[in-house]
């Protein structure tokens, strides 16, 4: 929830009320597609090890985490634009309670898992009260065993910030310092050095976030505006000390879902730019390739009535609006379009409600406890759970993915669906034996000694098969810990897998945003554009020039695909139109 609520003052070493030195720039920062090789920082071209470009400052307020307001938008402000973020004192106090009841309990040297047992298929074991502190310590070293690629500064600002969230609805037991430190490490750019790979997505994801939790003990390494640093000096950048860690803060700071929905929450985002993309590049193709807008009529839609084919059916309505050239053939001879044309509002509404569908289920993540076990006040919970008269503390499964999971897979093949078709528009742009008349092969000017835009439709269909690769994570199963954990989710990979199929679908995208322009040069330039397909048009011109004779596609498509990441794209396509 956005909000200026001021910085509260609890805990033992306060709150910071946001990086005094001030915050690099860097507001790129765009998450790559999850492979081994790093990040790309958001102009497309340059690869960083995953922690230089710090967001940028951003002027809107800080984002208050109180455990029950938190959006995928509030998640962008922090990870991407450098927002600050507040607990406020409500929140606080739900804090200070839970803690109470854990100390409770602590007293009674009940046996409870998590705050004097041992973990996982160890525990049944009994930990003596003087080894409890140690155990959580030993915890965070124990499980850093991840690898692959250091996470973005945006996936780990989004972890941070999503975890602080969790904590702070206040069943996790943590004391209000853990909370304090966390947040100055974000209002301070302190980015635990995390690496991409190693969860199972039950419990929870245990590795990156136990290397995010090393730094506020001190140990572990931080990308700083000062480089990358060891955990204790990358604290003392924000004036803190580290941590020596209580019964269950621990396990708090690691078993939840943080990565998984901190990536989740990013790329519904980023899905829901991308499909408002494509709905403008099919809109130009069906203009440019004398296709019709009758099948985007609201009466087909009213008599199926998915929101999201609504929704695409209406962008090509007004993206083609006022457009001459629509006008133009309005009595041609042709009966239909092929149905990449024709049914372009039901498969990108079909995208749409795929994303939506995940976008709940993020929502709700966001604002969830999923640690485990949680701390329940009296009588809250199954009396046969452990605790004392003063609380409850119940084992259950909250950190499990599956509910992230299978919806990111189900995104995951939805946007290769977005993809393929529009791939297929492509073709329909440049293949000589289904294109138009008035376009020449391959969009080129001269075709047979130049080849246009041949091999742009290769990389949209390299792109498509790739995506068509990922298959389904979080149907597959590795049982671990003694066969304790003998069912876990993948959903982390499955995270990952959805944005290396957002990254690809995006250029995909632009592949046809690029040859729907060029398909415009052999347009009568006479006759007008539509309202959004004129801007799109114009967008794209501002970054790529028509294509006269032949030069290396790349450069063009990866100038549009930044186009589209960056919001440029969309910025232009809402001034053109009333609604967008």
């Amino acid at each position: 929830m956005r909000d200026e609520v001021p910085v509260a003052d609890g805990g033992e070493e306060g709150v910071t009320d946001g990086d005094e030195e001030g915050v690099s720039d860097g507001d790129r920062g765009a998450v790559t597609d999850g492979d081994e090789e790093g990040v790309t920082d958001g102009d497309r071209g340059a690869v960083t090890d995953g922690g230089e470009d710090a967001p940028a400052a951003r002027d809107d307020g800080p984002v208050t985490l109180d455990g029950e307001s938190l959006t995928p938008a509030d998640v962008v402000a922090v990870a991407r634009e450098g927002a600050r973020v507040v607990v406020p004192p409500a929140a606080r106090e739900a804090v200070r309670t839970a803690r109470e009841r854990v100390e409770n309990v602590l007293e009674s040297e009940e046996a409870v898992y998590g705050l004097n047992t041992g973990f996982g298929d160890l525990v049944d074991t009994r930990i003596a009260r003087e080894d409890v502190d140690a155990l959580q310590l030993n915890l965070l070293r124990s499980h850093a065993a991840g690898t692959g690629r250091d996470l973005a500064p945006e996936e780990v600002r989004a972890l941070l910030c999503t975890r602080i969230n969790a904590l702070a609805k206040g069943y996790s037991g943590v004391r209000e310092v853990v909370l304090d430190h966390l947040v100055a490490m974000l209002n301070h750019e302190i980015h635990p050095v995390v690496p991409s790979r190693g969860s199972l997505g039950a419990s929870g994801d245990l590795a990156p976030l136990a290397h995010a939790a090393l730094v506020l003990v001190g140990e572990g390494e931080a990308h700083t505006p000062e480089g990358r640093l060891p955990g204790e000096e990358a604290l003392a950048r924000a004036g803190l000390d580290p941590l020596a860690l209580r019964a269950k803060e621990g396990l708090a700071l690691i078993n939840g879902t943080q990565l998984t929905v901190g990536l989740a929450a990013l790329l519904v985002e980023d899905a829901a730019r991308l499909l408002r993309a494509a709905d403008a590049a099919g809109a130009l193709t069906t203009e440019v390739s004398m296709g019709s807008t009758a099948a985007a009529d609201p009466a087909i839609q009213e008599v199926r009535p998915h929101a999201g084919q609504a929704e695409s059916a209406r962008n090509v309505k007004r993206c083609c609006a006022d457009s001459e050239i629509v006008e133009s053939h309005r009595n041609c001879d042709r009966v239909q379009d092929a149905y990449s044309i024709r049914c372009l509002p039901q498969v990108h509404g079909a995208v749409r409600d795929a994303v939506a569908h995940l976008r709940e289920a993020v929502t709700v993540e966001l604002n969830s406890a999923t640690d485990n076990p949680l701390v329940f006040p009296p009588g809250a919970v199954d009396r046969r759970t452990s605790g004392t008269d003063a609380a409850d503390v119940v084992s259950g499964g909250n950190f499990h993915g599956a509910p992230l999971a299978h919806r990111l897979d189900y995104v995951t093949g939805a946007l290769t669906d977005l993809a393929a078709i529009a791939e297929r528009r492509v073709d329909r742009l440049l293949n000589p034996h289904v294109q138009e008349d008035h376009l020449p092969p391959f969009l080129a000017s001269e075709s047979g000694l130049q080849s246009g835009y041949m091999l742009a439709q290769y990389t949209a269909a390299a792109l498509v098969d790739e995506n068509r690769t990922e298959g389904r994570p979080a149907v597959d199963n590795t049982p671990v810990s003694g066969n304790q954990e003998d069912h876990v989710s993948m959903s982390a990979t499955s995270a990952l897998a959805a944005r290396r199929t957002l990254d690809r679908s995006r250029t995909a995208v632009a592949v046809e945003l690029c040859c729907a322009a060029q398909a415009a040069e052999f347009v009568d330039e006479e006759l007008a554009h539509g309202v959004g397909t004129g801007a799109a048009y114009a967008a794209v011109r501002d970054v790529v020039d028509p294509l006269e004779a032949d030069r290396p596609p790349a450069p063009d498509v990866e100038a549009v695909a930044t186009l589209i990441e960056s919001g440029t794209l969309d910025r232009a396509l809402a001034a053109a139109m009333d609604e967008w």
